[in-house]
């Protein structure tokens, strides 16, 4: 599946690219599509790109703008990003509300810059300056006699002033003589697409995730075995856990410790995001039904090697075995992403370590390699006939899953 996102640039008074927009977009038309909710465009954005391969890739590590609604700002989705480098952009047609000013403290709080977006001078969002730092205003709305009354009369609050749509090198001048010191515009740059590839996630897993996030208890065992199925929602888990509401030094080994680690809050806005952005997604692709088997069969090696923590930690190993080759990334590139224990990068990038050992097993039996089948089942000393029972186990497991999922979508 491709994902497609739209990035315009920021420019300062130099007409230096000081950050990016980035704006949702569902084709190659530079358009933002008909009928779309804008929590869910906000939430396309960030699981698509911030937990797949992180936003930095997209901005170059410059600052990014990024549009939010009510429901994401009430949820908090921005407290995943990181404050360093993220502007959250209120929309000017949210309904203002006291939970609204209560969120944006809290956004605030956490370090994060905020910005009205195409603001058009109403008072109503004067109770709001005090927690704004930019206010980005549509220069083809106003004239610049109302622009100029406009500043003076907020000029007391220390907000930086950007000018949308500046389209003429006139517009630009004047601006900046009234104050404004960042741009964007066609003047500078139109929005330029940009495509990538992307993870599916099952709607039937979904379904099931959004289920079991309306307990009033939520049954972590069942939520990780749900989550263990499908390597989109895995990869996602862990993009989401590096981010920078989790401080990035926790070394994961499982998905049931990931969900500890998140804890309620976190894990139940996780699954929000996931199914407002991915109800929709195609069924799985040969590449994950391969990744399951992959995660399945060497969880079971794990097993027959008599070592009780580590089957969590050699199904990952599967897991995420062809996450390159479903994004087409870099697998060292890729991992420095995700906050994996050493042994499974170790595994994935070099094939060194134990958890090396019982995928390359997997690979020698997908690839029909049996001589270094048998010579990897000899180090480890186990049964080669044994390990094609649960290589096969591990296919059919696979299959029944990913069948069963496309079967419940096409329903």
């Amino acid at each position: 599946m491709e994902t497609y996102v739209a990035r315009q640039a920021i420019l300062d008074i130099n007409s230096d690219v000081h950050a990016y927009e980035l704006l949702f977009r569902d084709g190659v038309d530079n358009s933002f599509p008909l009928n779309m909710c804008p929590d869910q465009a906000t939430s396309k954005i960030l699981a698509q790109n911030h937990l797949m391969t992180g936003l930095e890739t997209l901005t170059g590590g410059k600052d990014v703008f990024i549009n939010f609604f009510e429901d994401t700002l009430l949820n908090r989705f921005p407290t995943s990003l990181d404050p360093d480098t993220t502007v959250i952009e209120i929309l000017e047609t949210v309904p203002i509300s006291s939970e609204l000013l209560d969120a944006c403290r809290h956004i605030k709080k956490q370090g994060y810059r905020l910005a009205l977006d195409d603001h058009d001078f109403d008072p109503k969002w004067d109770i709001f300056l005090p927690y704004i730092d930019i206010i980005k205003v549509d220069v083809l709305q106003f004239n610049i006699l109302q622009i100029s009354k406009y500043v003076r009369r907020i000029a007391g609050f220390g907000v930086t002033l950007l000018a949308e749509k500046v389209e003429t090198r006139e517009q630009f001048e004047q601006l900046r003589t009234l104050g404004f010191t960042l741009f964007q515009g066609y003047y500078f740059a139109r929005p330029e697409i940009l495509k990538k590839k992307a993870l599916s996630s099952s709607k039937l897993n979904l379904l099931q995730l959004i289920s079991e996030s309306c307990s009033i208890k939520l049954d972590l065992e069942k939520i990780a075995n749900i989550i263990e199925r499908d390597v989109a929602l895995s990869y996602k888990l862990l993009r989401f856990i590096n981010s920078s509401a989790f401080g990035r030094s926790q070394k994961i080994g499982s998905l049931k410790h990931a969900l500890i680690y998140m804890g309620e809050a976190e894990l139940k806005k996780f699954i929000a995001l996931l199914a407002l952005a991915n109800l929709n997604d195609e069924k799985p692709s040969e590449l994950v039904a391969l990744s399951v088997a992959r995660a399945r069969f060497c969880g079971q090696v794990a097993n027959l090697m008599h070592e009780a923590e580590n089957p969590p930690t050699a199904f990952l190993t599967g897991m995420f075995s062809l996450v390159d080759a479903m994004l087409d990334e870099d697998m060292l590139s890729l991992l420095k992403n995700l906050p994996v224990l050493d042994e499974i990068k170790e595994a994935l990038i070099t094939g060194q370590g134990k958890l090396g050992e019982y995928l390359q097993l997997a690979l020698d039996y997908e690839r029909a390699n049996w001589q270094e089948m048998e010579e990897h089942a000899d180090r480890l000393d186990l049964d080669t006939d044994e390990i094609s029972r649960i290589y096969i186990e591990a296919v059919t497991w696979a299959n029944s899953i990913t069948q069963n999922n496309a079967g419940e979508e096409a329903a």
